[in-house]
């Protein structure tokens, strides 16, 4: 059991970061569990701005799936309500050489709305569905590498308040950015280091059999080496991609009942915790020498614990979970057929 070994410092060769593990300072890993639900503050709620029949109330619509639907929509892609960023802005050629350096805050911030019904979660749609939202993030992506000004496309998801939803709606967000930020920048950073030292991809070689939780045709998963947080899943393309928009459709319904086998399994071991995925891709505009290092990948992480004033301080984390006994603990969840 972990509780049994010493702590230890790991190098993430992908981000470029040490993360502590100490086992002592936690349960066994099996006895990890979220506190409560994380949309146990809206169960009495069945209706919202996001459900069908309250279009209306939203900002404006990019598109929706099925393109010709009226009322009979699967999915809607809106604008943010309240963006970070304006897509009415103008973005400059080039950043101002005085002062502090600063640019417009030209954007897109996107909402992803991911079924019409208000109780319906990603875990309760099928394979196919859940292809369906994928290929509605291609889509949008597809369209904002219009803009020359974007150089960066994050998707993400929050689920439960603590994770940072505002709205327990099941829905994903799209961000566009003129700039490549830096857990980017210093992730590509990191996986040309490895390359150089190595000749591989960093990614390509991070299947361990003790950090695999399981496979399919076209991905895999695992708990990392160096994970950042407790339970945090990698998935993985088998084939070298640096771009998520590169998907095909097959592939993307291989992720669909991927995706979701991983979001049952981290919901029966943990107590159906808040988390978040994010789609970590390359920049819009990468060299092509950069093409033989750069892979992208989903990373989904359950909210178990606190970052602290240490974390703050260091960009080093404290994991109480070594990633071989959350692997071992995620392959033996067995999932109702």
């Amino acid at each position: 059991m972990s509780t049994n070994r010493s702590p230890e410092i790991r190098k993430d060769a992908v981000h470029n970061r040490w993360v502590i593990f100490s086992p002592a300072r936690a349960r066994r890993p099996s006895d990890f569990k979220a506190k409560s639900d994380p949309n146990s503050n809206s169960k009495s709620q069945t209706e919202c701005p996001f459900c069908a029949g309250h279009e209306h109330e939203c900002a404006p619509e990019i598109f929706r799936v099925p393109l010709d639907s009226t009322s009979e929509w699967k999915i809607r892609v809106i604008q943010n309500l309240y963006p970070a960023l304006s897509r009415e802005l103008e973005y400059p050629n080039s950043e101002s050489n005085s002062g502090p350096a600063s640019v417009a805050g030209f954007g897109f911030h996107d909402v992803v709305i991911e079924s019409p019904a208000h109780p319906v979660h990603l875990t309760d749609l099928s394979p196919v569905q859940i292809a369906e939202v994928l290929l509605a993030y291609r889509k949008r992506i597809d369209q904002l590498r219009a803009f020359d000004s974007i150089k960066y496309v994050q998707v993400f998801k929050n689920h439960g308040a603590s994770a940072g939803a505002s709205m327990s709606h099941s829905h994903s967000q799209i961000m566009a950015l003129p700039v490549v930020p830096p857990t980017a920048s210093s992730r590509i950073q990191s996986m040309k280091d490895f390359f150089k030292e190595t000749g591989k991809c960093a990614l390509c070689q991070v299947k361990q059999d003790d950090l695999l939780i399981d496979e399919s045709s076209h991905f895999f998963s695992i708990v990392p080496y160096a994970a950042t947080f407790p339970f945090e899943i990698w998935i993985i393309p088998r084939d070298h991609s640096c771009h998520f928009h590169e998907i095909n459709d097959d592939k993307a319904i291989d992720l669909g009942g991927f995706l979701k086998l991983m979001l049952v399994k981290m919901s029966l071991q943990l107590n159906n915790p808040p988390y978040n995925f994010m789609i970590h891709t390359a920049p819009l505009q990468v060299d092509s020498e950069d093409l033989p290092f750069t892979h992208w990948f989903l990373q989904l992480v359950p909210q178990l614990t606190v970052m602290g004033g240490f974390e703050m301080g260091t960009g080093c984390y404290i994991n109480p979970v070594f990633p071989e006994d959350a692997a071992k603990v995620l392959r033996e969840v067995r999932v109702p057929n």
